[in-house]
């Protein structure tokens, strides 16, 4: 049952992140919003040693890094740093590095601007902390496009 809200275009990992939100109770959210903080990749040595590599997401009040990788197949790898104090906000970005990584360019950029409002938090946490989400995904679709742009040709 899908809702006009909720475009087909959520790629299966997404999807599939959303729905094991949209079961839960509100309460119960935090705990498995809590959990992917947990779950959130450590970024590659070679990705650690060059941190001006990473863009910082300004719409996040922690300190939250990004960078998206697409390889010559156009398959998008997103790695992401956020403080282990910010456990919101370091869920989020785990979401997206788990939901994004292993898609194609053009999956990425297919996914609705407004996913962070569609898996059920937006009561449970604060309006700003869904601003910076929304502001994770839409950096690394503008980093998808920045890659394609600058390797096509």
């Amino acid at each position: 049952m899908t809702s006009p809200d909720l475009p087909s275009a959520v790629p299966t990992a997404l999807a599939e992140i959303r729905d094991e939100f949209l079961e839960l109770p509100e309460p119960e959210r935090l705990q498995l919003l809590l959990e992917f903080s947990q779950e959130l990749p450590a970024i590659p040595a070679e990705l650690a040693d060059h941190p001006e590599l990473l863009e910082r997401v300004a719409e996040c009040q922690s300190p939250v890094f990004i960078i998206i990788q697409v390889d010559d197949d156009d398959v998008v790898t997103m790695h992401a740093t956020a403080p282990a104090e910010a456990p919101t906000t370091r869920g989020f970005a785990s979401i997206l590095v788990q939901g994004l990584t292993g898609l194609t360019a053009e999956e990425v950029l297919a996914v609705p601007d407004d996913y962070p409002q569609s898996i059920g938090l937006t009561r449970a946490v604060s309006p700003l902390r869904i601003a910076g989400m929304t502001g994770m995904l839409g950096r690394a679709k503008r980093q998808v496009r920045a890659k394609r742009g600058g390797d096509a040709g």
